[in-house]
């Protein structure tokens, strides 16, 4: 396993479509809980909880089931603050349903804060 995002992103579409309440995502990385904390800021899942375990550590994230889909972006494409709408157009249904997850100089945030900071970035997930 060596993309924790993809692994996380997975997983969580999988204990959405089977209407679980809440799920654990292993391993954790910083990288994985910034996605998530964006996630959880657009209304997409409820509170996380890193839990320590010695190794690698793990997620524990409650589920509110509003996730249709969403996956991680590989390979991480560049992106351009103008060359949102055409990404958009390749990953979400319509135009404002869903976020795309960017990893930005400022820290990882959605194309939608990215737009307005007018900054561009590495695509890293989706979700709508």
């Amino acid at each position: 396993m060596t993309d924790t995002i993809a692994n996380g992103m997975t997983t969580l579409m999988n204990n959405e479509m089977r209407l679980k309440r809440e799920c654990i995502i292993k391993p954790a990385s910083k990288l994985l809980g910034r996605v998530l904390r964006v996630m959880q800021l657009n209304g997409y899942i409820g509170e996380f909880e890193f839990i320590d375990d010695g190794r690698t550590g793990k997620f524990k994230i409650q589920l509110l089931g509003r996730i249709n889909k969403c996956g991680a972006i590989r390979p991480r494409f560049p992106v351009r603050a103008d060359e949102f709408e055409t990404w958009e157009r390749d990953f979400l249904p319509s135009r404002d349903i869903g976020i795309l997850v960017v990893s930005t100089p400022k820290g990882v945030t959605s194309h939608k804060a990215a737009k307005e900071e007018r900054t561009g970035g590495r695509l890293l997930a989706f979700a709508y």
